[in-house]
């Protein structure tokens, strides 16, 4: 897969890192020249240029890229390059840093962002998610809303115990995806019994989560 991430910062190079690591073509767009360090990410492409530029974009044939990361310290840039990305080049998709979480409103389809990442929410999911049991905790949007990664994790009184993931008569457009069962990764199979403790994940609509959340609590009634 080839990405272009936009922003060379500590962020953007940690990000091409590990896709670099995963087998994947990265190049960097950096517009300050002291932050293009090509040793800091061997075997990343760098660009030098102005990102929120159409015809630095087309230099750098972003149109060739599958995923483009709007991955600066600035907003105001990265919903730009979004939308150049999305609008100028047809690129499939769009992950836009959010920077200011007032800002996040912002990030939308209508920006050209696919999937806006915030780190105070991200944070604050993953706390939510280690500590709460019974309750949806929402991990991700996907198209501000119109999907959701989100977790519950089984109580120990909840009537699902014991019975295989066949028997989930699961809300519409709600897909099971993984079970999270201490440090094991199983991928659901119908004639699978759940256990007190089992983390679900899901992927399913915000109008659909206190649907989920009343169908797996304990009394059907939380």
């Amino acid at each position: 897969m080839r990405v272009a991430i936009v922003g060379a910062g500590a962020v953007g190079r940690s990000i091409a890192g590990e896709l670099l690591g995963n087998g994947h073509f990265v190049m960097l767009i950096e517009k300050n020249g002291a932050k293009v360090r090509a040793k800091s990410v061997p075997g990343a492409e760098w660009v030098q240029a102005d990102a929120c530029e159409v015809t630095s974009l087309e230099e750098a044939q972003l149109a060739s890229c599958d995923v483009v990361i709007a991955a600066t310290g600035d907003d105001k840039a990265n919903l730009v390059v979004s939308l150049l990305a999305k609008t100028e080049f047809a690129v499939n998709r769009v992950v836009a840093r959010v920077k200011d979480p007032r800002n996040e409103w912002l990030y939308t389809e209508a920006w050209g962002v696919d999937v806006a990442v915030s780190t105070p929410r991200v944070l604050a999911a993953l706390v939510e998610e280690a500590v709460t049991v019974g309750d949806v905790v929402r991990l991700m949007s996907f198209r501000k809303g119109a999907a959701n990664l989100v977790e519950i994790t089984l109580a120990e009184d909840t009537p699902w115990i014991g019975r295989p993931v066949r028997e989930l008569v699961l809300p519409r457009e709600t897909v099971l995806t993984t079970i999270l069962r201490g440090d094991r990764v199983i991928t659901p199979q119908a004639d699978e019994p759940l256990e007190a403790g089992d983390e679900l994940l899901f992927v399913t609509h915000g109008d659909i989560e206190e649907e989920l959340q009343r169908m797996l609590c304990a009394d059907g009634n939380c």
